[in-house]
């Protein structure tokens, strides 16, 4: 007979002061869920995960519940029942923006969402009871909450102590642009050159159905941009306050904007932050071999560069894709719980 267990996942509502004036005008006052373990007690002091969703996701999104897939709430019951988890907090924050996504990242275009992670930080400390020293204190993710785990992790060494990293974005040149010349075709429906980014700014960012095939194409590049390559003189240039990797008409591409990408890459991000990588307990990579946004190539690049700088971390794969892998949560939580010992 299986043992039970019942955490239980709470809804917190946190006013924001970093996201209070965000240029695209999102919410600054959300709601986002926190798992607490079996008999929470403020006797009892517990290492807190912040686990990030993907783009186009939110803290919620973990609480979905379908045919032969957990929701979190499930999943951490039953890793913790059978003795494959260590006990948590676990932190699903909200860093949704207009564009599908933050990154994690501050960004003039989209609001300082690094920093708003760090003030979840504060106030999650201040308001449970937690091992708030960053050896006990995890981030963690899967596609940009990857990437986000990462980055964050990478610049604060004293905040997040572990970091685990599944499919994250990583390697560019082979993650992204590989959707460029597709985005140029596909704007197109919506308009010539700057006009159609704008159009498919007002038209389609809404909850009306249904989308064009190449909305995610277009959305994910728009996103990235405004993340990676903000511009507030892009508003008078050409309407919006970021600037495309590529010319929307041509589709040539732009080295001087693709290049401030390519800085916050975690596998160049590494040349210049390897004593911040050195300093963390665990450094862990996992991708899907057939992922369709080639990260596991991604992730044995970034592999292979921590070898040779001579930092420790976990690197795996599995025979899968990018996408509904979340059973590859099992995995990680075993792995942080191993070097939380």
């Amino acid at each position: 007979m299986k043992k039970s267990y019942s955490g239980k996942i709470i809804q917190i509502e946190f006013k924001s002061r970093v996201l209070r004036y965000n240029p695209l005008k999102d919410p600054y006052v959300r709601k986002f869920p926190v798992y607490l373990p079996q008999g929470y007690s403020l006797d009892k002091k517990y290492p807190v995960i912040f686990l990030l969703s993907g783009f186009t996701g939110t803290g919620n999104s973990n609480l979905n519940y379908s045919f032969l897939n957990e929701d979190i709430e499930q999943r951490l019951n039953r890793l913790i029942a059978s003795g494959k988890s260590k006990e948590f907090i676990v932190v699903m924050p909200d860093c949704m923006t207009k564009y599908g996504g933050s990154q994690y990242i501050n960004s003039s275009a989209t609001g300082q969402y690094e920093d708003y992670i760090l003030e979840i930080v504060s106030m999650i400390d201040e308001n449970f009871s937690t091992l708030p020293e960053p050896e006990n204190r995890i981030v963690c993710g899967k596609s940009s909450g990857g990437y986000g785990a990462l980055s964050l992790s990478m610049r604060n060494p004293d905040v997040f102590g572990l970091t685990y990293s599944i499919a994250g974005d990583m390697y560019f040149e082979y993650c992204y642009l590989p959707d460029f010349p597709r985005f140029v075709s596909a704007i197109e429906q919506f308009g010539r050159g700057h006009e159609g980014v704008l159009n498919f700014i007002k038209s389609e960012l809404n909850y009306e159905q249904p989308k064009s095939p190449s909305f995610h194409t277009i959305l994910n590049i728009i996103g990235m941009s405004a993340c990676y390559s903000p511009n507030k003189a892009g508003r008078i240039k050409h309407g919006y306050d970021f600037d495309l990797p590529f010319d929307i008409n041509t589709g040539d591409l732009n080295h001087k904007v693709f290049s401030k990408w390519i800085e916050k890459d975690p596998v160049r991000m590494v040349n210049t932050l390897k004593k911040n990588l050195k300093a963390l307990k665990l450094v862990a990579l996992d991708a899907g071999i057939h992922d369709q946004f080639n990260l596991n190539i991604g992730a044995r690049v970034l592999s292979e560069k921590l070898s040779n700088l001579g930092i420790n971390h976990v690197h795996s794969e599995f025979n899968d894709g990018h996408f509904n892998i979340q059973y590859r949560y099992d995995n990680m939580f075993g792995i942080i719980s191993e070097y939380l010992k």
